[in-house]
């Protein structure tokens, strides 16, 4: 099949953050590296008959038709006993939190504590493990060790990631393997915002271009919103803050929804009628990548903080901080301005999470555009262990300013949650 260029660019250009994850797990040695270099048809990891060759994640995005855009994974050896093994493996059980299914790579007739341990944890997070004889050019299962995988998991594929005569026909069995564990949410993606645009409605999206736009283009969410809203037939118009009053006024009908930065809430919300519901992209985001109904509810952890309270503050990428920065400065400051004290913050970004929440009375998330789901979700889920509250950028700046009732309009269950938890939080 021929591709335009077009598409051929979005294949390559799509965010690690919206492909299918898929991680290479194994003990070490076992033929991962030569795996994946055999799935991608090049060099990607280094090989070697030395255990522990491979030191860190090496991650291969590419095009899976007809699964589309996915990220392989390849970590290190689980039972890796070098001297710098438990950072190595350290690194890779961090893998289990992006991973939406895991390949397990085994030998023929060896199952291991290893290979039971890396199949207990997956099962725990609810991740689909798909077991992969490799080396079968060295020794082929028998049919006891088949069964015994399939009992496992459900699934197995065999092959020898040597022998490249026979790629494509290992590439198209895992590939059905791989479609039967694929998570719903991939092969049906959830709605971002088509949702909340009735049939031949329309939405208005209100897009900053400040010292944080990046040059010549709009940022994820943007992009997303527009892309969601086309997808489910419906259209949007887009525009700056000072425009916003004029391009409502010349509507003929009302807009279904308004998104805003969540810099320009108060005056998004203060320009909109009463009966349009409004939002703002960071909110959306909460919904798509994470838990809108927590991250509601986790807000109102405001009402009890105090001062020489903790609270962290997690960016899904890593960026360089402008002077007034909306999570390193602009929340903290909000945050101190609502207590009416000083708080202690701390600022973690990218994949960088803390092993130890225990300390934290808040953590805030910013919309997590650059995480995938199921990152989102694991970090919530480890939060909840910890019993401490996560909420998210712009439920939290919304909740500082005084309009979080009126951006959760769009989300009835979100804002009963939130309403119930405050009459809670102030019972007490």
């Amino acid at each position: 099949m021929l591709w335009s260029p077009w598409v051929i660019e979005m294949m390559q250009t799509t965010p690690k953050s919206l492909r299918l994850q898929i991680g290479i797990f194994g003990r070490t040695n076992i033929g991962k590296s030569s795996f994946l270099n055999m799935i991608a048809g090049q060099d990607v990891s280094i090989t070697s008959a030395v255990a522990g060759t491979t030191t860190d994640v090496v991650e291969k995005a590419m095009e899976l038709l007809p699964l589309g855009p996915v990220v392989f994974l390849d970590t290190a050896g689980f039972d890796d006993r070098s001297e710098l093994g438990s950072l190595r493996v350290k690194k890779t059980k961090k893998i289990f939190d992006r991973s939406d299914i895991i390949l397990l790579l085994v030998e023929a007739g060896t199952w291991s504590p290893y290979e039971e341990e890396i199949l207990s944890e997956a099962k725990l997070r609810k991740i689909p493990v798909i077991p992969v004889v490799n080396k079968t050019d060295l020794k082929k299962a028998d049919s006891a060790f088949l069964e015994l995988l399939k009992q496992k998991s459900g699934q197995v594929v065999e092959c020898s990631s040597l022998d490249l005569k026979n790629r494509d026909r290992y590439i198209n069995i895992l590939k059905t393997e791989l479609i039967k564990a694929c998570p719903e949410g991939f092969l049906n993606p959830p709605a971002l915002l088509g949702d909340l645009i009735k049939p031949g409605g329309m939405g208005v999206l209100i897009v900053p271009i400040d010292l944080q736009a990046p040059k010549g283009r709009l940022i994820l969410p943007q992009v997303q919103a527009i892309r969601d809203a086309l997808d489910n037939d419906e259209a949007v118009v887009v525009c700056k803050e000072r425009e916003y009053a004029h391009v409502l006024a010349n509507l003929k009908n009302p807009p279904d929804i308004v998104v805003s930065d969540s810099q320009s809430v108060l005056k998004m919300v203060a320009d909109t009628p009463p009966g349009v519901n409004c939002t703002t992209f960071s909110i959306l985001f909460s919904r798509y990548k994470g838990d809108i109904v927590e991250a509601a509810k986790g807000i109102t952890a405001v009402e009890t903080m105090k001062a020489g309270d903790k609270i962290l503050i997690a960016e899904a990428c890593s960026h360089h901080a402008i002077e007034d920065d909306i999570g390193r400065v602009k929340i903290p400051r909000w945050l101190r301005q609502y207590i009416g004290g000083d708080i202690e913050v701390e600022i973690c970004s990218g994949r960088d999470y803390p092993e130890d929440l225990s300390s934290y009375k808040l953590i805030i998330p910013c919309g997590g555009c650059m995480l995938t789901r199921r990152e989102m979700l694991a970090r919530i889920h480890k939060a909840k262990e910890y019993g401490v509250a996560v909420s998210n950028y712009g439920i939290a700046i919304a909740f500082l300013q005084g309009v979080l009732k009126r951006v959760l309009s769009p989300f009835p269950a979100a804002l009963e949650a939130f309403e119930r938890e405050m009459k809670a939080v102030k019972r007490k």
